[in-house]
């Protein structure tokens, strides 16, 4: 690895963990687990299941999308000992899908959806860092901003608006024809400032600083004591039919996440040639049944980390591997240096990564492409903000299904006239859905007309379409109609 690469691939796995830090933190505790559950879980991915897998820039952990499923899972099994069992279950089950070559469905997703997972994702995180940028007080989210009991902290509006300030000036050309600047990335910047900011400021204006919310990491100090609370797995649960029930379905949404979130890496950062989706299925199987052996979460591949570490100019796994390593070594040795790091700082990297994610180019380009396109998009958008990730997911699909369905149909016949001569052009096969259309077309021919039918695209008729035919032909004779080429036999 040259030293090229070195420049890039280190300042990069230093954002990346100064974002997955906090996330695997809060995704831990949002799910009720100890905090190095999370931890662990970001190590385990970050290291193990990065060697394993084929991409150079998906970022693997514990992700925010299955938190709901791990509550609703483990107040199911029981205890958190018995969704460790369903956890290395829900591995074993990711890595047969691998093996027979599962991932290979996720190039059915439309691109619609996957634009729109990405701009919902963007959405979502900008309407969860709001107010930590704003260093707003309580758990109420976006909607708490408006309760007038809500207070802020001025100092992390400060930390916040320089963190943005320095991330748009550093995608400015300005910055990017100074070699000695463009060698750091815009987030790793925006977190020194802010770092510093929050000490030095502490210092001369103890007041102003004094309620700025910073990052809160447990100390530990061996790797025993750090260890010591973590659960095990309980064998004896595989006699509970709902550990299977929840490693299928373990299985299923964190295959899904990777597949997509891969995905939408390509729209950021095409890789030549394409990861492997089944090998990726594979080493994500192994690092959720090491995660549930260790006592960790389950893993995924994870947009927002990925398009992170992408943001920051990564070139290799070397960033993602660091970040892994990182992770592990400061939860043992230097807590205290990182809970010097101001929330809004990372918050201001999350919205600007947010942004980048959720452009308004991007919806002024699904716009220009066609309803066809936009509809389905927003559709994802609206269905993963509102209902999750999954549902989100499905509600676009469906639509993109309808709208295909719809264009198919609507374009499948076609009838031209030229003086008493009628061709009605078949363009595909018919099903009892284009019998509406069909008889419609076939109504509007007048009597005493010759009608030529050019069939050459359709190769199967429902017997629905074959009667509806069945019955015009019989009906010819009598109007003085006479039919050309006519695609069934008279009877």
């Amino acid at each position: 690895m040259n030293l090229r690469i070195h420049r890039q691939d280190i300042p990069a796995g230093l954002v990346v963990f100064l974002v997955a830090l906090p996330l695997c933190l809060g995704i831990a505790q949002a799910s009720g687990l100890p905090p190095f559950a999370g931890l662990l879980t970001g190590v385990i991915g970050g290291v193990l299941v990065t060697t394993l897998s084929p991409s150079r820039f998906a970022v693997s952990g514990p992700a925010a999308g299955l938190v709901t499923i791990v509550v609703a899972a483990i107040e199911t099994l029981g205890s958190f000992s018995a969704f460790l069992l369903a956890l290395i279950l829900a591995g074993v089950l990711q890595f047969i899908l691998g093996v027979v070559r599962a991932g290979r469905f996720i190039t059915l997703v439309p691109s619609s959806v996957i634009k729109g997972m990405l701009a919902a994702i963007g959405i979502l995180l900008i309407m969860q860092q709001i107010p930590v940028a704003l260093g707003a007080t309580g758990d109420g989210g976006l909607s708490g901003l408006f309760n007038s009991e809500t207070h802020f902290s001025t100092s992390a509006i400060v930390i916040a608006a320089g963190g943005l300030g320095i991330l748009w000036l550093w995608s400015t050309p300005m910055i990017k024809r100074v070699k000695a600047l463009s060698w750091l990335p815009g987030p790793l910047v925006a977190v020194l400032f802010g770092s510093l900011g929050a000490v030095f400021g502490e210092r001369m204006q103890p007041e102003f600083f004094s309620n700025l919310p910073r990052i809160s990491l447990p100390k530990f100090d061996s790797l025993s004591a750090l260890t010591a609370g973590l659960e095990r797995p309980d064998w004896q649960a595989w006699r509970n039919p709902s550990v299977y029930v929840v490693a299928i379905t373990l299985a299923l949404v964190a295959s899904l996440e990777t597949l997509l979130s891969q995905e939408a890496l390509k729209k950021l950062r095409p890789q030549y040639p394409a990861p492997s989706p089944d090998k990726e299925i594979r080493a994500q199987g192994i690092g959720n049944l090491v995660a549930g052996f260790c006592g960790g979460m389950p893993i995924t591949a994870v947009i927002v980390r990925s398009s992170v570490n992408v943001s920051a100019g990564a070139q290799t796994k070397a960033s993602i591997l660091l970040h892994g390593v990182l992770l592990l070594i400061c939860g043992l040795w230097f807590s205290d240096l990182l809970n010097a790091i101001p929330l809004a700082s990372l918050a201001a990297v999350l919205l600007y990564t947010g942004y980048k994610l959720a452009t308004v180019r991007l919806f002024i380009e699904q716009g220009r492409m066609g309803a066809h396109q936009f509809v389905p998009f927003i559709t994802t958008i609206v269905g993963i903000v509102a209902f999750g990730m999954l549902a989100g997911i499905g509600l676009g699909i469906a639509t993109q299904i309808i709208y295909s369905i719809y264009k198919s149909h609507r374009n499948a016949l076609q009838l031209t006239r030229h003086d008493d001569h009628y061709v009605l052009r078949i363009k595909q096969n018919l099903t009892f859905m284009h019998n509406p259309k069909l008889q419609k077309l076939l109504a509007a021919i007048p009597e005493n007309s010759v009608v030529v039918v050019d069939n050459n695209n359709g190769e199967y008729f429902d017997p629905d379409v074959k009667a509806v035919f069945e019955d015009f032909g019989e009906d010819a004779s009598k109007r003085g109609i006479s039919l050309q080429q006519w695609p069934v036999a008279a009877k």
